[in-house]
This record gives C-alpha cells, structure tokens and sequence, in this order.
C-alpha cells in the first residue's frame, strides 16, 4: 500500500514540515512552494492531507489563508498546536556586529520583530522560514517588510440551500419547539487591507420567528440577521475589533462559562492586547434594555480575561463577566477599565452593585498529543462570612475537558460540565448573566453531562463525529426569580431541583464540503428518564438538525 502524503507550503525544515512530522508520522511530507500551490493539489487529489498555518499567537493570522480557504472547498478536520523556536543563522566568521540584514517568512519576522529592532537589522521578507537560509531562495527575498500586493484582497460570495430540524432550538440536549423544513440563505463580504479587515455576512432564515431564543422580530415570514459583520485592526501587540462575532470562552465543542456563541451575537467593542506570555482581552457591549414599570431599564455587559503561558506545556487564565443594570445606569467607566478586577475594586471595595461571575480556566498539554483544559466560574463570590444568615450560597458553573489523537488518523475530545441550581441569575432580575432571556455563556443552570466524542476524517473533506452523552437536568432555570431571601435559598438543594429528568444520547455528526456543496448534520436517538421532570415517565425520540448549501464565490485583489 502506496504510504499517504501531506502537503505543507515551504521547504524542508519549515515549522509547517515540523508539525507534518509530528501530527502526521506515517505520512510522507511534501514540500511546496506557495499556499495557492498546496491547496490546488489538495483539490486535484494529488495528496492525501494538507498542513496549512492558520495562525500564530505572537504574530497573528497568516494572511493569506483567511482569504483562500473560504473559496477552497476544502475542510479543516483536525488541528495541531506547535510551539515555534526561532534561530539566527549566519555564515561562518560572522557576528552581531557585522550582520545587517535578516531575512526569513513575514510570520517570522513578526515574532521575532523586537529582537530585531534591538539588533538594529533590516527584516527582509522570505518564502519560508527554512527556504530562507538558502542562497536561491535569499535571490528572491523582498527589500522590505511591506505586505505583498496580492494581501490587498478582496472576496464576495452567496449560499442558499435548507435547514431540516426535528426541533426548532439549535441546542440539541435540550430540544424545544416545532419541526420543519425552510430554506436559508446568506450573502458575505470580505476585505482585508494591511492590518485592517472587514466582513459582512447577511442570512436570510426563516425559521428564526419560531425559535424560542430568537430576540428579535416574530410577526414575520422572512426574518433576516447578521452572524458576522466587523471591523478588525492587527498590529504586532494587540488588535481592537468592532462589530459581532461569535465567541466561546471556553474548550472548543461546548460552551464557555462567562461567553460564549449559544446565543445570537450582539454589537461590541474589543480589545486584545499582549505577547503569547501574557495576554489581555477585553470587551464590553449594551444588552437589550428591560421595562420595569414603565421606565426603561439599561442594561451592559462587560467582560475581562488575562491569560499566561507559565510554560510551553502549561496555560493559565483568569476572567471575569459583569452585567450592570438600571433605570439611570450609563456605560461606566470603572467596568470598561481591562485592567480593573471588577470583584475586587468595585462589589467588595467601592460597594457598586452588578453581578460579577468570577472564574478561571487552564490548559495543559501532556505526552503523546494529549491536552487537559478546565474552567470554573463563581457568580458572585463570597469570601466573607460565608455561613451568615445574610449570606447567599455560592453559585458556580465547571468543565473539565481533555482531547488528543486516537492512531494516525482519529482524534477524540470528551468533557465533564455542571452548574448549580442558581447559577447565572442574581436577586435583582435585570443583572441576570442573560440578554432577552438567553443565557451570555451557559443557558442551562442546575444540571451536569458528561460527553465522548471520536472525529473520523473520511475521503480528507468530510469529518464524522460519533457521541455518547449522558445529561442530567434539574428543575431550576436561568430564568426563573432568585430566592427572595437566604434562608430561602437554603432549602434549595444547590444541584439537582426537583425531579431530574436524565437523557442518554447516542448520535453522530457530519460536516463537509464537496464542490459546491456544504453540509452539517447530526442524528441523534435520545432516551429520556423522567421526562419532563415527571417521575417514572420515559421517553424516546429522535433529534436531528440538517443544513445544506450551495455556494460560489469571487475573489480578487485590492489594487
């Protein structure tokens, strides 16, 4: 049998040859001279995998690739994270005295731009960074670190198909609300112009009038939205961003505790801001205002997290999520400050109200391509007289998380997650962690599952995901009105209300492109312990969700 072959854009030597050999062992890496090259023999079938960079924590995105994989139909099924080590090379007799010039891959550069300045060398742009100590290759070096042309992109392009759905709520552990079938299509624009990025994308969904979580119009046949439409600027220390995306802070394939995409996006301002050592981000954004009696209630969300990497193996972060609310309140200044810790300086130190969830999260790569991650958020934390009668318990919300790969060719990923019964909503309604009743990290409360995935990459543009689950919920909601008083509180039990209704899940997912042709699906059969919260009911059903689009494109260059 013919050994399989991985594609990677530069020579050998390359990190991207690096990560081939570690990611890929048994496949025989193939070197290429440009990312249009590579993806082109990943089109034609002419190798069976690609490794391709699509961004690094120093230097940012790599450029090139945002622009080409949307036009590519290929399909991302797996990914490795390699941490770069930079060396100067020189001829023999040289010294830092006498060198002038350092020449290597744009990307590179960017890391390592700082040492440069302090050496006081001319960074001289290189195909790739092991290409570049060559002297055919050092030829063909550009004279300065100006961008390409041909970065100067531009990109347009439509989708239309259909959405199938056996319920009407995206989340598929808690399904909710009529079947059907509806068309659904989106328009997007692109335009990336040195450091500066815009994109546009518009859908057009009808099922959105029934969806239960839908925020916004419901008297209509048509409804349209925004998922992505922002304003973004790179620069070597940080990036400010502008406009709604989704975000998930927390491990990838559930959602995260203070932030995440569960819910519909929402305009905001963001800044990020650092080095891969330490780094800063930082949001803050209106939610949509409230009525209590008649006087409008204003309503802001802000959000703060500060990650290290203690070692190459190790990565520690500590975050926080704030919602102010009132009939008076303004976009304050003390909780857009990034560098303010809001439970500190602000609920147990100037006294201001406002429910701050406080948490942490980490990652630790081990052996073998194994990575363990975990999060902990505690909304309104007590470290004062903690049993007091004026005292309400602690509400909190984890995950723990692990994935790596399974042989050559699988991957698998599984976590455990819980909240309390009272996470995520506070005494005063109008600062629960919501926007118009949608959880803005978690929207279940009072419940725990455990998860196992496998990914199964088939034909290189497919991945299949088969998944057992295992949820137990209980009767206490985001939404519903927080103990009046502590004591009260008290004879809650702070996990598990009520009847818990316990649902086994057994389905797969599949995701792809083929030609034109994108598809999302999962299938999955549920077995429901009393179902319903009523006790001794058992339920059986199938859930599934289906989008398939076809799509074309246009791309060319800003000149």
């Amino acid at each position: 049998m013919a050994k399989k072959k991985i594609i990677f854009q530069g020579e050998p030597g390359a990190n991207s040859h690096l990560a081939c050999r570690e990611a890929y062992p048994d496949h025989e890496p193939v070197p290429c001279p440009t990312f249009e090259d590579c993806f082109s023999a990943l089109a034609s079938g002419d190798v069976d995998l690609g490794m391709i960079p699509i961004e690094n924590s120093v230097a940012g995105r790599v450029a090139d690739i945002h622009h080409l994989m949307p036009t590519s139909k290929l399909h991302i099924i797996a990914e490795w994270f390699l941490p770069i080590r930079n060396q100067l090379m020189a001829p023999k007799g040289a010294s830092l005295k006498t060198i002038k010039s350092v020449e290597s891959h744009v990307m590179a550069l960017g890391q390592c731009r700082r040492i440069i300045r302090e050496l006081k060398l001319k960074p001289m742009v290189a195909a790739d960074t092991a290409g570049s100590a060559s002297g055919a290759l050092i030829r063909r070096l550009r004279t300065d670190l100006e961008e390409p042309i041909d970065s100067m992109r531009w990109l347009l392009g439509a989708r239309a198909g259909g959405q199938a759905y056996t319920e009407i709520r995206r989340d598929v552990y808690h399904p909710l609300g009529p079947d059907g079938v509806r068309p659904y299509a989106e328009f997007n624009g692109e335009a990336g112009m040195g450091p500066f990025t815009m994109v546009s994308r518009l859908a057009a969904e009808p099922r959105l009038p029934d969806d239960p979580e839908w925020p916004g119009r419901r008297d209509l046949e048509l409804a349209w939205r925004m998922p992505e439409a922002y304003l973004s600027a790179q620069f070597k220390y940080g990036s400010v961003f502008y406009g709604q995306m989704d975000r998930n802070w927390g491990p990838v394939g559930i959602e995260g505790i203070g932030l995440s995409n569960y819910g519909y996006g929402e305009t905001e301002l963001a800044l990020d801001i650092g080095v891969d050592a330490v780094r800063l981000l930082a949001s803050a954004r209106p939610l949509e205002d409230a009525d209590s009696s008649g006087e409008r209630v204003h309503r802001y969300f802000f959000a703060h997290r500060l990650g290290v990497r203690v070692t190459d193996r190790l990565r520690l972060g500590l975050w926080e999520t704030t919602i102010v609310a009132g009939v008076d309140r303004e976009f304050d200044g003390r909780y857009r400050n990034p560098l303010s810790l809001l439970l500190f300086a602000n609920q147990y130190g100037l006294g201001a109200d406002g429910n701050v969830l406080f948490g942490f999260d980490g990652r630790y790569r081990m052996g073998a391509g194994t990575t363990i991650e975990a999060q902990v958020g505690l909304d309104d934390l007590q470290y004062e007289d903690t049993s007091g009668e004026d005292r309400y318990p602690n509400r909190w919300a984890l995950t723990v998380a692990a994935f790596g790969p399974l042989g050559s060719r699988l991957s698998w990923r599984a976590f455990y997650t819980q909240a309390s019964s009272l996470a995520f909503r506070t005494i005063n309604p109008y600062e629960n962690l919501t926007d118009g009743g949608v959880g803005m990290g978690r929207n279940f409360a009072d419940m725990d599952r455990v998860t196992v995935t496998v990914s199964l990459p088939v034909a290189e543009r497919w991945l299949f995901m088969p998944e057992l689950t295992l949820q137990r919920q209980g009767e206490g909601e985001i939404n519903d009105p927080f103990p009046a008083t502590p004591e009260e509180a008290g004879q809650l039990p702070q996990l598990f209300i009520g009847t818990v209704e316990r649902t086994w899940r057994a389905a797969v997912a599949v995701t792809g492109r083929q030609g034109p042709l994108d598809l999302r699906a999962s299938a999955g059969l549920h077995h429901v312990e009393n179902a319903g919260h009523v006790s001794g009911d058992t339920d059986n059903r199938f859930v599934g969700r289906l989008q398939a689009t076809l799509g074309l494109s246009r791309r060319g260059v800003i000149r």
